[in-house]
């Protein structure tokens, strides 16, 4: 079979290894003649499997006993919803960072819990930069950041200075490069772009910022409550957060964060570099806050498009259509795609404009 080029914007490539292993187990796990698929959640097998995922992303994170991980079901939308439920005061206020989509859904579901203040946006210009130089107000409850906008193409290159908690979604760049992550008091990413397959949702939250909103709480929506449960108050997302670990197994046993930073950068520039160079080519977001994560470029002549499209196809790239928002292509380069695959859409940009330039 040959070789299939994933650009998915998500769910997106996972690493060849980690999905035999996670095939292998859906006959077999832990030696067990069982599928982890018909397992008890409640099987000392399964507990070590939560144990190891959620260590390993503290281990990555280099943090300590401070903070908890959790890994829950409903996607990082129900985070949206989570995230002021649990941290907004019904005396304060939440301070949001409008990048995008998924920042301005955050932001309406924060608005149905309490006061909602947008502190700094890029809907100005359909969100093709990261808003800088706003003042984080020393008397919000919490600053809710996106770090990465998978529809835009843009991620926040450094993060900023707060003296009240910060969260922040990091579903399409969560393990792509080196963050302090003591920074924040509240991360959390769906996994289904550098983690795992869609269906489990990572949140590392500090301790001590819980508890505090003076509501009585739903059950299943308190981050408290499952903290207790060992993440398991309901039936876990059992396949996702094994194939999560496998993943975080695989970045570590590599070298970790600072080890994928750099191929992660890597395979940037040599894309950048040739939409820069190309000339049929243009960005579609302001430079300095290009994402390693997710290109978004277009053909400065979209009449080109159909034979574009039949080019890159011919040539075993799949996902690169743009979101319907921005239109043009998109080249979602999470974790696992190698390097080898960006230079194969750089052939074909170039090859492309010897035909057509």
């Amino acid at each position: 079979m040959s070789k299939v080029h994933n650009f998915s914007a998500g769910p997106g490539i996972l690493p060849s290894e980690v999905l035999k292993e996670a095939s292998e187990s859906c006959l077999n796990f832990d030696n067990m003649n069982l599928s982890l698929l018909e397992i008890s959640h409640r099987s000392k097998n399964f507990e070590a499997v939560i144990d190891e995922s959620r260590s390993l992303v503290k281990e990555l994170f280099e943090v300590g006993d401070e903070y908890e991980v959790l890994f829950l079901g409903g996607g990082a939308s129900t985070q949206f919803a989570m995230v002021p439920y649990n941290l907004l005061t019904d005396t304060g206020y939440a301070a949001y960072v409008n990048t995008g989509v998924w920042a301005s859904k955050a932001i309406k579901e924060s608005k149905i819990i309490g006061n909602t203040k947008v502190i700094a946006s890029s809907e100005d210009t359909n969100f093709n930069y990261i808003p800088k130089g706003y003042e984080v107000p020393k008397d919000a409850d919490f600053l809710h950041i996106t770090s990465n906008n998978t529809i835009y193409g843009t991620q926040m290159k450094s993060f900023p200075k707060s003296d009240v908690p910060v969260v922040c979604d990091m579903s399409s760049d969560i393990f792509s490069r080196k963050i302090n992550a003591k920074d924040f008091s509240l991360i959390y990413a769906g996994a289904q772009k550098n983690m795992g397959p869609a269906g489990s949702t990572m949140i590392m939250v500090k301790k001590d910022i819980l508890g505090k909103t003076g509501r009585k709480m739903l059950s299943m929506l308190d981050y408290q409550v499952h903290i207790k449960g060992g993440t398991m108050y309901n039936t876990p997302p059992v396949f996702p957060i094994y194939v999560s670990m496998l993943t975080l197994r695989w970045l570590k046993k590599h070298g970790g964060i600072s080890w994928i930073e750099k191929i992660n950068q890597q395979k940037a520039d040599l894309l950048y570099n040739e939409i820069d160079r190309n000339s049929l080519f243009i960005g579609t977001t302001a430079v300095e806050d290009r994402s390693n994560m997710n290109a978004c470029f277009l053909l400065k002549d979209a009449s080109h498009e159909p034979e574009f499209d039949k080019l890159w196809k011919s040539m075993g790239i799949d996902g690169i259509r743009g979101h319907r928002d921005v239109g043009g292509y998109r080249a979602s380069m999470y974790n696992a795609l190698p390097i080898e695959s960006v230079q194969v859409l750089v052939d074909a940009m170039k090859a492309f404009e010897t035909k057509f330039a």
